[in-house]
C-alpha cells in the first residue's frame, strides 16, 4: 500500500472517529424529552407543521399505534411517487419532454424509494422529470431515511421507560429527524458540491456541438440536493445512470472523500446517540467499535484482492470497470463503504471488482445493514445482533439473560430471530426461483457463475434495502421487477416491525438493577461476542451461496481458468 492510498483511508475512518461522537450527542439532544433542543427559526416551523397538520407532539403512542402510523405515512408517499410518475408528462419541470413511466417501473421505483432501497431499473436522465426527481424521489429520501431514525429513537425509549406502554410519538420523531438533522446536514453537502463542480439547476438540457459536426444533449437538472440527502440519507438513487461515477454527481477527489464520509457519517453518529438515550453511553461505543472492526477488516480484505496479479488478465490488478478519476482505491473504498453503509450509491461498476471484493460487497450487504447500515435501520438490526448476543451468552452462564437492565424473554427472542432471517430467506428463496425459471435467467448478462453472481447480488440488495446492483442483470424485466418489490417491502418492514414490537415489549418492563451476575454490555467480552455472533450467523446464512458464487469464481481466476 503505497502512502497515498494509506493516507486516504486514515483520513476517512480518523474523520468518521472524530465526528461520529459529535453528531451523536447532538442528535441524542435532539430527541431528548427532558430537555428538548431550541433552535430559533427551526423551532418556529417545526411548531408551523404541527399545527397545519393537527398533530399533537406530545400524545403518547403505544408500538401498535406507532407501526400503523409509520406504515400510513409509507403506504401515502409510496402512492403518491406513484401517480406522480405516472403523470409527469402533464406537470410541470418536464423540460426533457419526458412521457410517463412505464406502470411496472413505477410501481418498483415507488416501493423501492419508499423503502429507502433507491433500486433503480431505469436510467433516471432519460425516464424522470425534474419535478418528479425533487417532489417524489428527492422527498422519499428524506422521509424514508427519517422514518428509520424514528424507529431507533422509538426503540431506545422502550429501553429506558419504566412500565410505559408508550414509545414516543412518531409525527414528533419523525418531524425532528428531518428538521434538525437531515436537512441541515443535506444543505451543507450540497452547497459543498456546487462548489466543486456538481450541477444544479432548473434550465433545460444542454445542446453542444461535437466535434464530428453532430449536435450532444446533455442532461443537467438539480442534482447536488438529491446527491446531498442520497449520500446523508444512505439512500443511493443517482440522478443519471452513472451515479456517483459521474462528473456532474461526483465531480472531484474531494468530493468522492466527502460522499464517503456522509455515507458513514449519520449511522455512526446513531450508535453514540443511541447509547446516550438508553442511559448507557459505553455500550454504544461497543456497538460503534463492533461495526468499525468488521468494516475494517473487508476493506483490508477488498484492497489486498483488487492489487493481487490477476493470473487470467495477466496484470497486477484491473482497472476495468473503475472510475479512472479517483482511481482504484477511490473505487474500492466507496464500493466497501456503500454496501457495508446500505446505501446503494456506486463510482464503478462492482461486477468489474475483484472476486474477493465482489464476495465482500455481498456479505456486506447480507449481514442486513449491521455494519454501520443504513441510517436508522443499521443500528436497529444490530441491537437485533446485541439482544441475540446476552441470551447466548445468558444461556452460557446459567442465567436469566438481560440487555441494558430489561429481562429478555422468549417474546423478543422470536423478534429477533424474525428480524434477523427476514432478510436471508427472502433472498436466498428469491434467487433459488431465479435460478430455477427461464424468466429469471432469460435476464442475465453473464453465464454459469457470474449469472449466479447477479442474482445473488440482486436479491441481497433489494432485500436488504441497498440499491446497488452488480450489473448485466436487466432489472426491468417483469420477473425482477415484481419479485424485488416483494424483496424490498419484506425486507425493510418485517425487520421494522419485530423492532418496534421489541421496544413495546421492554417499555413495560421494569428495569433491573446492575448486579454482581450481570452480563456487562460495554466491555471487551461482550464486543468480542457480538462481533462473533454476527459472524457466524452470516456465515451460517450466506456461506453456501457464497461458496458457489464469488468464492468459486475467485478459486477459479487464481488457478488461470477464469470464468
Amino acid at each position: 500500500m503505497t502512502s497515498k492510498e494509506f493516507t486516504l483511508i486514515a483520513v476517512i475512518l480518523g474523520s468518521i472517529v472524530v465526528f461520529c461522537p459529535l453528531l451523536g450527542r447532538y442528535i441524542a439532544r435532539v430527541f431528548d424529552q427532558k430537555r428538548p433542543l431550541q433552535i430559533p427559526g427551526i423551532c418556529g416551523v417545526e411548531r408551523a407543521i404541527y399545527r397545519v397538520a393537527g398533530i399533537d407532539p406530545q400524545e403518547p403512542m403505544t408500538w401498535k399505534r406507532y407501526a400503523g402510523s409509520l406504515l400510513l405515512f409509507t403506504g401515502m408517499g409510496m402512492v403518491t411517487v406513484l401517480v406522480i410518475q405516472l403523470i409527469q408528462n402533464r406537470l410541470p419541470l418536464n423540460l426533457q419532454h419526458l412521457g410517463p413511466v412505464p406502470f411496472l417501473i413505477a410501481l418498483n421505483t415507488a416501493v423501492s424509494f419508499a423503502t429507502n432501497t433507491d433500486w433503480q431499473a431505469y436510467s433516471g436522465e432519460r425516464t424522470m422529470s425534474y419535478l418528479t426527481q425533487m417532489a417524489a424521489l428527492a422527498v422519499q429520501n428524506f422521509v424514508s431515511a427519517a422514518s428509520a431514525m424514528a424507529v431507533v429513537v422509538a426503540l431506545s425509549r422502550g429501553i429506558s421507560s419504566k412500565n410505559s406502554l408508550s414509545i414516543g410519538n412518531f409525527w414528533s420523531d419523525l418531524v425532528k429527524s428531518i428538521l434538525y438533522i437531515l436537512l441541515p446536514l443535506s444543505v451543507i453537502l450540497a452547497t459543498v458540491l456546487i462548489a466543486q463542480g456538481s450541477v444544479q439547476t432548473l434550465s433545460p438540457p444542454i445542446r453542444a456541438a461535437a466535434i464530428d459536426g453532430s449536435e450532444q444533449v446533455i442532461p443537467v437538472g438539480p442534482v447536488a440536493s438529491q446527491v446531498a440527502i442520497r449520500q446523508i440519507g444512505t439512500c443511493g438513487g443517482g440522478y443519471f445512470n452513472a451515479n456517483g461515477a459521474h462528473p456532474f454527481e461526483n465531480p472531484t477527489p474531494f468530493t468522492n472523500f466527502l460522499e464517503i464520509f456522509a455515507i458513514f457519517l449519520i449511522p455512526g453518529a446513531l450508535t453514540f446517540a443511541f447509547g446516550r438515550l438508553i442511559g448507557s453511553p459505553d455500550h454504544g461505543k461497543v456497538l460503534f467499535v463492533a461495526m468499525l472492526l468488521i468494516f475494517c477488516a473487508g476493506l483490508g480484505v477488498s484492497i489486498h484482492a483488487e492489487k493481487a496479479w490477476n493470473p487470467v488478465l495477466q496484470t497486477q490488478g484491473s482497472f476495468e470497470g473503475k472510475e479512472l478519476r479517483f482511481g482504484q482505491d477511490g473505487s474500492v473504498l466507496f464500493a466497501v463503504a456503500t454496501t457495508a453503509a446500505s446505501c446503494g450509491a456506486v463510482n464503478c461498476r462492482h461486477e468489474s471488482l475483484s472476486p474477493l471484493t465482489g464476495a465482500v460487497a455481498m456479505f456486506n450487504i447480507m449481514m442486513g445493514e449491521v455494519i454501520f447500515g443504513g441510517v436508522g435501520s443499521g443500528l436497529y438490526s444490530m441491537v437485533l445482533y446485541a439482544i441475540i448476543t446476552v441470551f447466548i451468552a445468558g444461556l452460557m452462564v446459567g442465567r436469566s439473560p438481560e440487555y441494558i437492565g430489561k429481562a429478555i424473554e422468549s417474546s423478543e427472542v422470536k423478534m429477533c430471530a424474525i428480524g434477523v432471517l427476514a432478510s436471508p430467506v427472502l433472498m436466498l428463496v428469491f434467487a433459488a426461483i431465479a435460478c430455477s425459471v427461464r424468466a429469471g435467467t432469460a435476464s442475465l448478462g453473464a453465464t454459469g457463475v457470474g449469472g449466479l453472481n447477479e442474482i445473488l447480488y440482486n436479491f441481497a440488495s433489494t432485500a436488504n434495502n441497498n440499491g446497488s446492483s452488480f450489473g448485466g442483470l436487466n432489472a426491468a424485466a417483469p420477473f425482477y421487477s415484481l419479485t424485488t418489490i416483494v424483496a424490498m417491502l419484506a425486507g425493510r418492514f418485517v425487520t421494522l416491525l419485530a423492532v418496534l414490537a421489541i421496544a413495546g415489549n421492554l417499555a413495560v418492563k421494569k428495569i433491573r438493577p446492575i448486579s454482581p451476575g450481570t452480563f456487562p454490555t460495554s466491555g471487551m467480552l461482550f464486543l468480542v461476542l457480538l462481533v462473533g455472533t454476527v459472524i457466524i450467523v452470516g456465515a451460517l446464512s450466506f456461506f453456501p451461496a457464497l461458496s458457489l458464487g464469488p468464492i468459486l469464481q475467485h478459486l477459479l481466476t487464481a488457478s488461470g481458468r477464469g470464468i
